[in-house]
């Protein structure tokens, strides 16, 4: 009886100690994150700033060049809205890389933009390019969301 006590006690601490690893979802991850990005473009083209935002995570932060930072979605689409509503906006963007932490949690893609807005002092439709970084947190739901979202502009100051 004693070695029955013996081996369940040892049996117990083997298990305690084994580690359980998680499964590798690095290729679904950048998968999921190109997937989110296409589904992105196509709904920029809509203009409809919910759609857009959607892409956001409640306190997402977005970095536009000479500006302060922009936090949480009520500021964003505040942001977006005088935009979108412009008549010749219209964006593309295309991540370069895409990478996904082994954690299951995080992402970033990086890439180049383009888009098309009405310049103030021409009123004549302007097409700025650049790159952009943008850092994905995956929710409780599994889907991705945007945390992070920086450009910066390829055109002279």
């Amino acid at each position: 009886m004693l070695r029955y006590g013996v081996l369940v006690g040892c049996m117990c601490l083997l298990a305690g100690c084994s580690r359980y690893a998680a499964p590798d979802t690095h290729e679904a991850d950048v998968k999921a994150i190109k997937d989110v990005e296409a589904a992105w473009v196509k709904d920029a083209a809509t203009k409809d700033v919910e759609r857009f935002l959607a892409y956001y995570s409640d306190d997402g932060v977005v970095l536009l060049p000479n500006a302060p930072p922009i936090s949480g979605k009520d500021n964003i689409r505040a942001a977006l809205k005088p935009m979108m509503a412009d008549p010749n906006f219209a964006l593309t963007f295309s991540s370069s890389r895409v990478e996904a932490a082994r954690s299951g949690d995080l992402a970033y893609s990086q890439g180049s933009y383009s888009m098309t807005m009405t310049d103030p002092k021409t009123h004549m439709p302007m097409t700025e390019r650049g790159k952009y970084i943008m850092v994905f947190k995956k929710q409780a739901d599994g889907s991705w969301k945007t945390v992070e979202d920086m450009i910066s502009s390829d055109m002279p100051g």
